[in-house]
């Protein structure tokens, strides 16, 4: 028994001694793939998005943040997470040329941008420059590109027979089909107008949701009357089912026609619209108005697809340069090549600033460049960052404009961090959005409104224009900003038509001009303003009483909402103005705004295509929120602006429509109508080997002209994340250093029942 207890013994100190060795070995693996070594059959590494060695493939690697795209359904689509998708997948008849500034609309598959013809209301042709309240209707004839195909798609499917496949399926045939790719066969077809034409009168039914239904009722021949008819249609179609099924009757919109959208012939779309209405070119520009083929909605509107996801939200049907080829929910998504997309060329013309950086070298050659693009879930930033700066991402979040803002900003902040950005080799361009921030006064209010009498009136400018001298944006966006913004001279932001630098746009009632040098002007102008107004020194000069005006806030009280709360209060304290802080909840202030009570606010405004008439409304008197429910917070009202504005909205582009900017900017200047506040900036992040990356958030198909150098990112992911060899030295040390004594004590116990039984056993008393 002693031999046996031994050799036991001796044997565990055996498996010790293994099971030691083996946990250096897990070590030691375990750092190695947590660094990548470039090599193609490697394993992959631990925080890499991808397998190893498909970072020599054409293919970008971004991420999302959130979760997934809730719409791809171009009906309904609309958020920033959505767009990545649908405008790489769809195709408008319009989009915007990618380098030009001012952006400049261009066909996308129309094969012109067209002028309207103009009715009266007796059918009678107008002439082209007969002034808009004449025009009852603006008829749009749109040409479509012959030769356009669909992707690939299950919905297009015939059999040898020329029967189509998938379209008249039984649910049990559903079995095992939860994506696209379930089925085994695709086909294709061109596009024609009447795809348009179907995409549009979808719009008008209840089984998707459009945020731009209610909104092209107002200018669409028909529209409305169009969609009271098409819920009827719908009603009968769900009489006596369940309402809560998901498993609807196909409504076949071929089958409802109306005056305002038809086909004239296959490749001829035609939109009448109510009057003159110049801006609705941008519209065309957007995936509401993509093309659906009949075939597609058919096929989604089968008993059981709704159940399994197979509905255009999650699997879209589009010409674009890419396809949906997966699609994991909160998991990951991927863009693949359309390979029946007809290579539209890149451009060739851009700005000076364009041709420096490098954007004007693949003119001409056909897109896209790049063959898939997977997005994978990245629920924390830190992560994302992480892997970002390793190479394993392209780019951060391809829809988001603010990665680059933000690498600007820490790198300003840190040596540490601007060496590594450098590095890196890191490619950070930034650009001014078509979006602004203002701080309005509300004209409805006696001290800082529009006042009853001329008087009053006058006085209360010269208020407004005091404040707007002593608050100073130039300091609020070097603060709050961290320097990525520019501060506003007026309402219109770069990149639209009527927008002028300094010092030809510069606001004279804020700055003073000196050639090509613009200053704030000084605090003495906008005291001796203020005691015009009747505050000297801040007080009233009748009573003597503090001027004390009140700021409503959207949002609760954050440290960096009262650290800006206290640079407001001290700008006016410059004057001698008390400022009162009003925060609230952001339901609370919107219902203030509705009701026009609140005295001083802070608002922005994003736009939807790029016209100076999209921010000009913003001031056009019957658009006032309080009064008329529309989006003129301040509720300024000035009849001369208002007649100007309602010459302008009909005016197409050109020095006519320039000069009436010009006059309703000035007028509303003078008014200190705002205070003009920031235009913010996006920027980009993208690493060394990506190119034609442009940052805006004007232009959503963007990707479709980007590119990647995967053999570069290779060796810069293999350099940048070579073995680190220390710590599994360190490791091994610490290892052995535990296990020896172990190992000791167990050799000191084995060689001590060897001795013992080699003594000789003693016979029994």
């Amino acid at each position: 028994m002693r031999l046996v207890r031994a050799e036991g013994m001796k044997q565990g100190a055996k498996r010790a001694w293994s099971w030691t060795i083996r946990l250096l070995g897990v070590v030691g693996a375990a750092v190695v793939m947590g660094c990548s070594s470039g090599d193609p059959g490697a394993r992959t590494p631990l925080n890499s998005p991808y397998a190893a060695g498909a970072e020599r493939e054409n293919v970008m690697y971004t991420a999302f943040t959130q979760r997934s795209p809730k719409y791809l359904d171009p009906a309904s689509s609309y958020s920033v997470d959505e767009t990545p998708y649908t405008y790489q997948i769809y195709e408008p008849l319009y989009g915007y040329h990618y380098l030009k500034r001012p952006y400049e609309l261009v066909p996308r598959t129309a094969t012109r941008i067209v002028e309207p013809v103009y009715l009266d209301e007796a059918g009678n042709v107008l002439p082209p420059d007969v002034p808009g309240e004449r025009v009852a209707q603006s008829v749009y004839d749109i040409p479509i590109k012959p030769g356009i195909l669909f992707q690939p798609h299950p919905a297009f499917a015939v059999d040898e027979s020329g029967r189509d496949r998938y379209r008249h399926l039984k649910p049990e045939d559903l079995e095992g089909k939860y994506a696209i790719t379930d089925f085994p066969h695709t086909g294709t077809r061109e596009l024609t107008a009447d795809d348009y034409v179907y995409g549009i009168r979808r719009l008008a039914t209840t089984r998707v949701v459009s945020p731009i239904y209610a909104h092209m009722t107002d200018y669409i021949v028909g529209f409305k009357e169009y969609g009271d008819r098409i819920r009827v249609v719908d009603a009968e179609l769900r009489k006596g089912l369940d309402p809560t099924t998901r498993d609807l009757p196909w409504l076949d919109f071929r089958q409802y026609a109306f005056e305002g959208v038809e086909a004239l012939d296959k490749y001829t779309l035609r939109i009448r619209v109510k009057g003159k209405y110049p801006q609705f070119k941008y519209w065309l520009a957007m995936t509401f108005f993509a093309p659906i083929p009949w075939e597609a909605d058919q096929f989604y509107s089968q008993p059981g697809m709704a159940a399994r996801n197979l509905t255009l939200n999650y699997w879209p049907v589009g010409t674009g340069p890419y396809m949906l080829t997966e699609y994991r929910e909160n998991r990951r998504h991927v863009l693949t090549r359309n390979p029946n997309f007809r290579g539209e060329p890149y451009p060739c013309e851009g700005t000076e600033e364009d041709r420096a950086a490098g954007l004007l070298e693949d003119c001409g050659k056909p897109t896209p460049f790049i063959d898939r693009i997977v997005f994978s879930i990245e629920k924390e930033s830190v992560p994302l960052q992480g892997k970002f700066l390793q190479g394993y991402y392209d780019v951060p979040q391809a829809e988001r404009g603010e990665y680059g803002v933000a690498y600007l900003v820490a790198a300003g902040d840190s040596q540490e961090k601007a060496a590594l950005y450098a590095e890196r080799g890191l490619k950070l361009p930034t650009t001014v959005e078509t979006q602004n921030w203002y701080m309005g006064f509300n004209w409805l209010d006696p001290v800082v409104g529009k006042g009853e009498t001329p008087e009053q009136q006058e006085r209360n400018r010269k208020l407004r224009q005091a404040i707007s001298i002593a608050v100073d944006w130039e300091e609020y966006v070097t603060i709050f900003e961290n320097g990525q913004a520019q501060v506003a001279h007026g309402p219109l932001p770069p990149g639209l038509l009527g927008y002028k630098d300094p010092p030809a746009g510069a606001n004279p009632v804020v700055y003073d001009i000196d050639g090509e040098k613009v200053t704030r002007k000084p605090l003495e102008v906008a005291k001796r303003l203020l005691a015009e107004a009747g505050y000297p020194e801040g007080r009233n000069a009748q009573t003597g009483q503090p001027l004390v005006l009140n700021y409503d806030a959207m949002g609760g009280v954050s440290p960096a909402a009262r650290s800006q709360f206290d640079w407001l209060q001290r700008q006016f304290g410059k004057l001698g103005i008390q400022l009162e802080i009003r925060s609230t909840d952001y339901n609370r202030f919107q219902d203030k705004m509705r009701r026009g009570v609140a005295q001083l606010f802070m608002w922005g405004w994003n736009a939807d295509y790029p016209d100076a008439e999209n921010f000009l409304f913003l001031l056009y008197g019957p658009n006032g929120k309080a009064k008329h429910g529309g989006e003129n917070a301040s509720n300024y009202t000035n009849p001369e602006f208002d007649k100007l504005f309602e010459r302008m909205k009909y005016l197409d582009d050109g020095p006519e429509k320039e000069e009436l900017i010009a006059r309703m900017v000035s007028i509303v200047q003078q008014d200190a109508a705002w205070m003009f506040g920031y235009f913010p900036k996006s920027g980009g992040a993208y690493h060394q080997w990506v190119g034609n990356g442009k940052p805006t958030q004007m232009i959503r198909n963007h990707l479709q002209y980007m590119k990647i150098d995967p053999e570069l990112r290779a060796r810069k992911i293999a350099e940048w994340n070579r073995p680190v060899w220390w710590p599994v030295l360190l490791a091994a040390a610490l290892l052995v250093l535990l296990a020896l004594p172990a190992w000791r004590m167990v050799r000191r116990r084995d060689r001590a029942v060897a001795v013992q039984s080699d003594r000789p056993a003693r016979s029994p008393a």
